[in-house]
């Protein structure tokens, strides 16, 4: 039950910093604005999100990877999954705004969005085929997620759909391994 809880203070840990961190950006919208928009490049904090909440989050999800590895090798994929994407956001900050097209920089960043929805999304419809349905619906959010933050124009929707994704993601994991018992 160690990945378990590891998992849920990761979540945990995300979200307090999240509504911790929002209000410190002028003009950020939970709805309008991506999670990586708190930490973009000239944000107010944005050294202390790459480091204090991107990079700790993911280095917690790598050890839950390798806590989940010997029980599940597709549970463990997904942890990996998250943690690509958080570890990419903290190396990565994203350009004002988080285009799909920008700097390098901007292009790393999408690059490891795209492993933690497009893998979660694969890894959780995997899942499915054993533990059943909400692993499905899950998986088939979190794809659709990729596909609309890669369309959707910025002071959208884009954060209310990314954060749906992240809740499928956390959860999703926290619940496999939970059912695990790891």
């Amino acid at each position: 039950m160690l990945a378990t809880a590891v998992t849920a203070i990761a979540a945990t840990y995300l979200l307090g910093g999240l509504i911790a961190l929002a209000p410190r950006k002028a003009g950020y919208s939970h709805i309008k604005h991506s999670i990586s928009e708190i930490g973009e490049v000239g944000a107010p904090d944005q050294r202390f999100v790459a480091f204090g909440l991107f990079l700790p989050i993911g280095l917690i999800l790598l050890l839950v990877a390798g806590l989940a590895h010997p029980v599940s090798s597709v549970a463990a994929a997904l942890a990996l999954c998250i943690a690509i994407g958080y570890i990419g956001a903290a190396a990565f900050p994203c350009d004002r705004s988080s285009p799909l097209l920008g700097t390098a920089r901007q292009a790393l960043h999408n690059v490891a969005g795209a492993v933690e929805y497009v893998g979660g999304g694969f890894a959780l419809m995997t899942l499915a085929e054993t533990f059943g349905q909400p692993f499905k619906a899950a998986g088939f959010i979190v794809l659709g997620t990729a596909i609309a933050l890669s369309v959707l124009p910025a002071n959208s929707v884009r954060g209310v759909i990314q954060r749906v994704a992240e809740a499928c993601l956390f959860g999703g994991l926290a619940l496999i391994l939970w059912r695990l018992g790891a």
